[in-house]
């Protein structure tokens, strides 16, 4: 019998990091080839992580394009995956997350239909703007789907709750956590170390519905914590101008507010490492920051990943100026209310997510 012939599409930096642990338990099995395939959705922050995780892309699309809109990338990216699978010819394809690289090659598996597996499905806010598009493309992806690999068993739920059939979904735990127990040992957080007696505050924020006004009162909530004199605030900026031009204008002149390049990912695990409180609007960060003990405010309104604030390890503050300012100033003065959330259990996953990912994949074949 010959190997399952498996290939994995990446865009993204997220993708990378969350499919990097897949990858490497793939090429450990003797019955499987496995070849990647990047789109570059994203360039220069794909290209760290892979390097990070000893990954090579037997394929680059090289798609990325400055200030391109999504259908203009999504036109570019059918035709171009969609060769790449005639000349592959894979038994199976597999993508990860809520993307436009992951909607357009489930989309391109099915029109040659080829099986087609979604890692981290399920996910779901129940607002199709919010995250935008993430929130529809995970819904278009999970029609098209073979193989769902949902990281909770709320994941499980949403995907059996819109007739997805039970024995197409597999719960195996988020592989973010595995890359980020692999990570954790290889760097180091005195980089990030705050002056003495103040506390590192890290912030990730770049999401498309905050373009605007929900941005500025982020920046805003942001400056209202530095303002206290005993935190000390890391914004590694997403390059979007939308987002780049507004945080130097409203936070760069602030003494206690460090403005950065986004940070390649060895060196945000060790920025998380040394924060004591981080705000985010990030999907994977929520997921990554409670294997840390690290409290998380969710700078949106909604979450795809609610498991987190149920388990107590997140709250959701929104893109509001007073809400951020005030959760904050909660955690940061009051020990017992810190100590609560850091100590909560990670409810995303054990570090064995992709065994049971490729276990599952192996043990389905390539049937349909």
């Amino acid at each position: 019998m010959r190997p399952l012939h498996v290939l994995l599409a990446i865009g993204t930096r997220p993708e990378a990091v969350k499919l990097a642990p897949v990858v490497h338990e793939l090429r450990r099995r003797p019955d499987v080839t496995v070849r990647v395939l990047a789109t570059a959705q994203h360039r220069q922050m794909l290209d760290q992580i892979l390097a990070f995780f000893d990954v090579v892309a037997d394929i680059d699309l090289d798609l990325m394009r400055r200030n391109q809109g999504l259908a203009e990338l999504t036109s570019r990216m059918v035709a171009a995956v969609d060769a790449v699978l005639v000349d592959e010819q894979p038994d199976l394809v597999l993508a990860q997350g809520d993307t436009t690289t992951v909607m357009v090659t489930a989309l391109c598996a099915f029109y040659r239909q080829i099986r087609f597996g979604h890692v981290e499905a399920g996910l779901r806010t129940g607002n199709k703007y919010s995250p935008f598009p993430e929130e529809m493309n995970r819904s278009l992806v999970a029609r098209l789907a073979d193989l769902h690999f949902a990281p909770t068993e709320r994941s499980r739920a949403n995907l059996l709750h819109e007739g997805i059939a039970p024995d197409r979904v597999s719960v195996t735990g988020n592989t973010v956590i595995d890359a980020l127990q692999w990570a954790v040992e290889r760097v180091d957080p005195a980089e990030f170390a705050p002056p003495e007696g103040r506390r590192l505050v890290l912030v990730t924020a770049h999401r498309r519905e905050h373009f605007g006004t929900p941005f500025e009162q982020i920046c805003d909530g942001v400056r209202t914590i530095a303002d206290r004199g005993d935190t000390e605030v890391l914004y590694p900026v997403h390059p979007n101008p939308s987002i780049s031009e507004v945080a130097r204008a409203r936070l760069a002149d602030h003494p206690r507010i460090r403005l950065t390049e986004p940070l390649d990912y060895p060196r945000f695990v060790a920025a998380m490492r040394a924060a004591h409180l981080i705000l985010t609007d990030s999907g994977g960060v929520q997921e990554e920051a409670p294997s840390l003990g690290k409290p998380i405010l969710v700078l949106r309104d909604d979450t795809e990943r609610p498991e987190g604030v149920d388990a107590g390890t997140a709250r959701l503050v929104g893109p509001h100026a007073e809400r951020i300012a005030t959760q904050a100033n909660r955690l940061l003065d009051d020990p017992d209310a810190y100590r609560e959330m850091a100590r909560a259990q990670n409810p995303y996953g054990d570090g064995h997510a992709a065994r049971r990912i490729v276990d599952t994949c192996l043990d389905t074949g390539a049937s349909p």
